[in-house]
């Protein structure tokens, strides 16, 4: 089967559409679960594909590092060893070469030298070394290798950061093996300045991929400046390719992104909030921690058919939490991602029905304090 996308629907910039791989579809707008080391955190694979995902984010850097990308090829690649069956997008170590970069040892044209976090041993990410590891990995969707730009960032700055990004992008694509079922995305840079997300959008639809990210946004930009980044870019993006957001986000950024034509998400937070007593919910987020939950019989959210809904209350759930036990995070992790996928049919059936500007006002004012905060 062919990679590809097909547009199903359109309701203003807001696309609905589907990503067709060799492992099975994906329906976008979608939120791809993080599990950075080949499993999502607190999760089996069955339960996370039981919240209705179709896509899990592996990182190349930490799977790099450890069990080592021979010893994954060696096992089958990443599907069976971490006994899943859907199509996986692997990050390729980039936003590493950004987060930590206090273990960064040398950047230059050819790549990056790095000390592991693990161990202290030394390391080289190139583009084709990037690639490579992809390969053995297996994933189905392979991301150039790029430099996430660090954020404020002058205009020179920004420019000299995107284009190196862009040079690794050609080499990125060069390595790549191209195979049915398979794909490769491109990653626009260019910090907040619009006319550098243009220059790196059209560079990168001239090397031609597969798909293509918005990268190097929600790393402490303001809101504001965020979405008129993306509302700059989107009319240079192919629109017959799928269009990624990377690390994002908080619901409300993942429904202004969509109204923006974005078609795929992925972000830690609602595996990290579920391990830090935080749950999702219709009405904004809930942390269970708060004292005021500890005789509360109801479930976290009475809309939602989550097993940690539909089986326990409040109470319980704010006890587990305060008293350690490792059924609290699980029970709110299973819950959150249930709520981001919930989110993403909602989002779906909006755009598709072309009611997504009033779904996404009513949902806008629902969560009403948190929206506010965010503006």
């Amino acid at each position: 089967m062919k990679f590809g996308y097909q547009l199903l629907a359109k309701d203003g910039r807001a696309r609905r559409g589907r990503v067709t791989t060799s492992r099975g579809t994906i329906e976008t707008p979608a939120f791809m679960p993080v599990g950075t080391a080949a499993t999502v955190k607190a999760m089996m694979p069955d339960s996370v594909a039981a919240t209705g995902a179709e896509i899990l984010l592996c990182n190349t850097y930490h799977l790099m590092l450890r069990p080592g990308a021979d010893r994954v090829e060696k096992l089958g690649g990443l599907h069976p060893f971490m006994n899943w069956s859907k199509p996986i997008l692997t990050d390729s170590g980039g936003y590493q070469v950004f987060s930590l970069k206090g273990l960064r040892k040398k950047m230059d044209e050819h790549g990056v030298v790095f000390q592991s976090h693990l161990d202290g041993s030394t390391h080289e990410l190139t583009p084709e070394r990037s690639i490579q590891i992809q390969h053995k990995l297996d994933s189905d969707i392979t991301m150039a290798f790029d430099e996430c730009t660090d954020w404020p960032a002058t205009h020179e700055d920004a420019g000299k950061s995107m284009r190196l990004s862009m040079r690794w992008a050609k080499r990125s694509r060069d390595a790549f093996v191209d195979r049915p079922g398979y794909a490769i995305f491109g990653i626009v840079q260019g910090s907040t300045y619009a006319d550098l997300r243009e220059e790196s959008a059209k560079a990168l639809a001239d090397i031609g991929f597969h798909g293509y990210a918005i990268g190097g946004l929600a790393v402490g930009e303001p809101k504001k400046d965020r979405e008129e980044t993306l509302a700059a870019v989107e009319p240079f993006m192919p629109a017959d390719k799928p269009r990624y957001m990377m690390g994002v986000g908080k619901p409300q950024d993942i429904v202004a992104a969509v109204g923006l034509g974005v078609d795929m998400f992925d972000c830690v937070l609602p595996t990290r909030s579920g391990r830090t007593g935080q749950a999702f919910t219709c009405d904004g987020p809930m942390n269970l921690r708060n004292a005021k939950f500890a005789e509360d019989t109801r479930p976290i959210d009475a809309a939602c058919t989550c097993p940690a809904c539909r089986n326990y209350g409040r109470a319980y759930i704010h006890h587990l939490i305060r008293a350690g036990e490792i059924l609290g995070p699980m029970l709110l992790t299973w819950h959150n991602l249930h709520y981001y996928q919930d989110l993403m049919r909602d989002i779906r059936a909006a755009i598709v029905e072309n009611r997504f500007d009033a779904w996404r006002k009513m949902f806008e004012a629902r969560i009403g304090l948190e929206t506010k905060e965010d503006a």
